[in-house]
């Protein structure tokens, strides 16, 4: 059996890796788009302008792919380095989408991006247009393998186990590649960078405005940026939505522990605004509900009940027993003792082996648990409410609550083209630009620590899934992780706001009345 320490400190060097990649990932499949989408307004019409905006947020984008890739690239390793028993366990599955990740969207990306910077005096405008599209496609197509695989952890369909290899293994690539969770993941993923991008681009321009240096590129950009976020955000809203119903449907444990929901209310059921939540005593100390928003919101209905903590705990107890009936009976197999009843007896309770794993760390001995190692188990099975509840709400009121009312202050400015002579609001438009950074990191935060303590959903527990390392090795790798990682973001950060305070480059002077001028 593994340590503890090495597990948390595995699980903690892993969310390190991927909180500080995803800093990248979102401006990345954002930028991407409203780069191309500015260069296609420069091909219309012939406006130098839009090209110098190209090639202005296009250099941007080319800062922020290049420490992206840098951070990220590294993630995959890990997966062969701390978690080599997931590996081996789910890797006929999770390895597939990421394997074409690699070989097409992110050679494509990392192709045409390159192609992108160096092809502006080579190729033709419509050429080169194409190019800035396939570095677009590229980057999103990147996001959705990654997501395609990340969906099924949460969702872990079309895969069967094979007791002799003692590993999941693929039986429908389309139906993984086509889940519903997946792709609404994907789609959520996606529109929360765009909301990311186009906050960048309207802080980045609010600070030109305040700054009076290239206004004209400035006011197009902002008039951009806020459109494509209102248009993002909708999308948003809409998947965010239909995941709040995916979650519902597979992952009840996960819907309960973000909404502190610990009793089974009669439907429909109310909604905690605050909570102050005690998950060893399945309560809350403090409830502040808003009546029957819960049962709209996850069930669209208002005669459907959301099942509570309790309850959930209450039926893995069930679980539990049968998979340890499962593993006793695989243990068996394994070892060639079997019977067919024992055969049998694996057959019927299969579905529920994960919760046999989870037993096999709280109980001495599977075969015959005591009724407290099982309700340990159960109690355990659950994902944390605390981080839950506040990660939740920390995503939706970054950008649901905070994000809205700046950016609808902006549109309406915008609107009545007021919007460069409003200090205040510009400057709430340029320390706006971290929020929706944030609230993608709580929304990850979330969706991670919401499977807990899965690795992959009611499958393989997360503290079997690691490699056997030393806890030595696994801190002192974080440390170096943690280092090198910041040592990124700040470079990241210093490029990014050197080429701000530099500028575009400019195509033609006249072209743009002088608004270039400093």
């Amino acid at each position: 059996m593994f340590s503890e320490a090495m597990i948390e400190l595995s699980r903690w060097q892993f969310a390190v890796t991927s909180m500080y990649h995803f800093i990248f990932v979102p401006l990345t499949l954002g930028l991407s788009w409203m780069v191309f989408i500015m260069e296609l307004i420069y091909v219309r019409t012939g406006n130098v302008l839009y090209k110098d905006m190209t090639r202005f947020w296009g250099k941007l984008f080319g800062i922020n792919f290049a420490i992206g890739v840098a951070t990220g690239i590294t993630m995959e390793f890990e997966f062969g380095t701390n978690w080599s028993n997931y590996s081996h366990y789910v890797g006929d599955i999770f390895g597939a989408p990421l394997a074409i990740e690699g070989l097409l969207a992110f050679f494509l990306e990392s192709t045409f991006i390159g192609l992108f910077f160096t092809g502006w005096n080579r190729m033709s405008k419509k050429t080169h247009l194409v190019v800035t599209f396939l570095t677009a496609l590229g980057s999103n197509l990147s996001a959705m393998w990654i997501l395609i695989a990340n969906g099924w952890m949460q969702y872990p369909e079309f895969a069967v186990f094979s007791p002799e290899k003692m590993r999941m293994e693929m039986v429908d690539f389309f139906g993984l590649v086509t889940s519903p969770v997946a792709q609404v993941k994907f789609a959520h993923t996606v529109c929360s960078g765009y909301i990311t991008a186009s906050f960048f681009i309207i802080g980045v321009s609010a600070f030109y405005m305040l700054k009076k240096r290239h206004l004209l590129l400035a006011k197009r950009s902002m008039t951009l940026g806020i459109a494509f976020c209102l248009c993002a955000m909708g999308g948003s809203a809409l998947t965010g939505d239909l995941s709040a119903l995916q979650v519902t449907e597979h992952q009840p444990a996960k819907l309960a522990a973000m909404e502190a929901e610990f009793e089974t209310q009669e439907p429909p059921a109310s909604w905690n605004i605050l909570a102050l939540p005690s998950q060893s005593k399945m309560d809350n100390y403090i409830s502040i509900r808003f009546p029957a928003l819960l049962g709209l919101i996850a069930t669209h209905s208002l005669d459907t009940p959301v099942m509570g903590l309790r309850d959930i705990v209450a039926q893995n107890e069930t679980r539990v027993e049968n998979g340890g009936m499962a593993l006793t009976a695989l243990n068996k197999i394994r070892s060639g003792t079997a019977s067919e009843e024992d055969r049998a007896v694996f057959e019927e309770h299969q579905d529920d082996l994960g919760y046999g794993l989870l037993l096999s760390m709280y109980a001495q001995d599977v075969s015959a648990p005591t009724e407290l190692e099982i309700q340990t188990t159960a109690h355990n099975s659950v994902p944390p409410v605390l981080i839950s509840f506040v990660s939740f709400r920390a995503m939706m009121g970054l950008v649901g609550i905070i994000g809205v009312l700046v950016l609808g202050a902006a549109f309406f400015l915008w609107y009545k083209k007021d919007l460069h002579n409003r200090e205040k609001i510009l400057k709430a438009l340029v320390f706006a630009i971290p929020l929706p950074f944030l609230a993608c990191e709580f929304g990850w935060i979330l969706a991670e620590v919401g499977r807990q303590p899965w690795a992959i959903q009611d499958i393989l527990p997360t503290a079997l899934a690691t490699s056997s390392l030393s806890t030595v090795d696994v801190g002192l790798s974080l440390l170096c992780f943690i280092g090198i990682y910041s040592l990124f973001l700040f470079i990241e950060l210093t490029l990014m706001y050197k080429a701000v305070q530099r500028g575009p480059e400019i195509s033609d002077q006249e072209a743009h009345g002088g608004s270039y001028a400093v």
